[in-house]
């Protein structure tokens, strides 16, 4: 296990293998996410992305009773009480967002507890989510009075639709485990959460690393994801999959009847 240095002692970062961790460490307060930990996502996302080891990054919270219940509220009085403080803050989320969303490798959210606010719109700027059947969603602005950032508008409507989307915003209602399943919020939803989870991550480690790239990238350009690379982009990075050792390696594999053996080249 290689530990990364952190700006705080609220977010740890560490490679396990294939699976790099980025871990939401406030447990005593639900991981609720203050403005020194928005700031400090974007930097140990690149640096967990820059492992070339590395075949997927997991996000999770200490605790086990929440991902997190959202921003930390109780900064809001200085760091959001009025429009230009708020975008400001707004800022700050964006970048962590952003951070997630532009990852070389995929990025899955493994969900405990509560996940509220900003801290279901950071699992919705990761690729998947999956979740305890006790875990608790809601979307809240409507209950605070504040406005829901565009990006994040359209990471919901992109994984639920617009109808869903609306009514989470507009209600704040709490879904369960097996309600945000039904609705798409989450792929998938188990008891043993962690061990899915690392199911899911050695099918994704098993995977040719470029063709997963182009597929994440081009996904995100047909939903219309916030910062989604343009048609030139992607048809670079088809033709990196074409020309790579990897595609002949996975054709060699397919002849000789047995697993293929990739390195992202």
């Amino acid at each position: 296990m290689i530990a990364q240095s952190s700006p705080t002692p609220c977010l740890q970062a560490f490679v396990d293998g294939s699976t790099a961790w980025l871990v939401l460490n406030r447990p005593e307060r639900r991981n609720a996410l203050s403005a020194d930990m928005w700031a400090a996502i974007p930097a140990l996302m690149n640096s967990l992305d820059g492992h070339a080891d590395v075949k997927v990054i997991v996000m999770r919270g200490e605790g086990g009773e929440a991902f997190a219940a959202g921003a930390d509220i109780s900064e809001f009085g200085a760091a959001r009480n009025d429009a230009a403080a708020a975008s400001a803050y707004e800022a700050l989320n964006g970048a962590a967002f952003a951070a997630i969303r532009n990852a070389g490798r995929p990025t899955i959210a493994m969900i405990e507890g509560f996940c509220i606010g900003g801290g279901l719109a950071l699992a919705l700027a990761c690729d998947i989510r999956i979740a305890a059947p006790d875990a608790v969603f809601a979307l809240p602005p409507a209950r605070l009075g504040l406005a829901y950032p565009p990006a994040g508008l359209r990471d919901l409507v992109a994984t639920v639709g617009l109808a869903r989307a609306r009514e989470m915003l507009f209600t704040a209602a709490r879904l369960d485990g097996a309600e945000a399943f039904r609705i798409g919020l989450v792929n998938r939803i188990a008891a043993d959460v962690a061990g899915e989870t690392a199911r899911l991550c050695a099918e994704i480690a098993a995977g040719a690393p470029l063709t997963i790239l182009h597929a994440r990238r081009a996904l995100g350009l047909i939903a219309g994801l916030p910062g989604h690379a343009d048609e030139e982009e992607i048809e670079r990075l088809a033709r990196a999959c074409f020309d790579s050792a990897d595609y002949a390696e996975g054709r060699a594999a397919f002849a000789e009847k047995r697993k293929p053996k990739f390195t992202g080249r």
